[in-house]
């Protein structure tokens, strides 16, 4: 069995520049991490380790007890910072830029008078924060979700670990069942997840199968299974080498390998290892 690599794959910048400044903080056990610093399961048991506290996502709105917040690379509302400031909580940003750049995108729209159409994940921590500072806005997730919506202005900003292939198609709807409407589109997908995905569709054409490494929370890196399983092409989900089931190859000539956005370049080194181990023993 041959595996071959992506050509991009694992951490982008934002993830990188989050994980520099957590690792300068001298005293771990005066911060709270705000949700997860990042969408990934290694990192998050490493900083466990070290003695960092973390606030569950589904429960952000309860007040950190540590006098340090740490805002995380998913970013958060402005409320949300303001409310953390007033309550005296001294900030730590690692929100990464092209989060930030989603955020005043959709406000900037607001403030334009358009009604905001966020696609994305709905509960995601990112679009969370994005609409927490909008008074008028939809998220879409899928083409079904789209409506005709009253506005006849309306303004699309995008998740930015999105699928491009996903936001071209609920745009397209979008303009079908609105035609009378105005709509600005502002392609708030981040260059980082648009190169991992064209280097998966790259990928795509000379493999059987696809082994993508990522945390089981990580937009991006379903995004890359998806796309994979669009085509037609199985792909495994893991998020360390222990993870790989040596019965899931049998039968694959070439293998490939991609990882998401949060995905440390040890855990993609182990991971192919891991494979080029399996593959001796792999029947094709």
């Amino acid at each position: 069995m041959k595996v071959v690599r992506a050509e991009v794959m694992g951490m982008c910048f934002g993830v990188r520049d989050a994980l520099k400044i957590i690792n300068r903080v001298e005293e771990p056990h005066t911060v709270t991490i705000h949700g997860q610093l990042v969408h990934n399961e290694v990192v998050l048991a490493r900083l466990d380790s070290d003695g960092f506290a973390m606030s569950d996502e589904s429960a952000r709105a309860e007040l950190p007890e540590t006098p340090v917040v740490l805002i995380t690379a998913h970013g958060i509302s402005d409320r949300e910072r303001e409310r953390l400031a007033s309550a005296g909580k001294q900030l730590i940003d690692t929100t990464c830029p092209l989060v930030t750049r989603a955020h005043q995108a959709a406000l900037n729209l607001q403030h334009q008078g358009y009604h905001v159409l966020v696609i994305g994940r709905r509960g995601h921590v990112e679009v969370q924060g994005i609409i927490e500072d909008l008074t008028n806005f939809d998220v879409i997730q899928t083409e079904d979700e789209v409506t005709r919506y009253a506005s006849k202005r309306l303004g699309i900003v995008c998740q930015t670990t999105t699928a491009s292939r996903a936001v071209a198609r609920i745009r397209e709807v979008i303009a079908e069942r609105n035609p009378d409407a105005e709509i600005r589109f502002v392609d708030t997908v981040c260059l980082p997840t648009k190169d991992h995905q064209r280097a998966v569709e790259r990928l795509l054409d000379e493999v059987d199968a696809v082994v993508v490494v990522g945390g089981q929370n990580s937009n991006n890196t379903r995004e890359l299974v998806t796309l994979c399983q669009e085509r037609g092409i199985p792909a495994l989900h893991v998020q360390s080498a222990d993870n790989l089931d040596p019965d899931w190859f049998s039968g694959y000539e070439t293998v490939g390998l991609t990882a998401g956005t949060s995905t440390l370049d040890t855990t993609i080194d182990e991971v192919h290892q891991a494979l080029l181990r399996l593959s001796v023993g792999v029947e094709t």
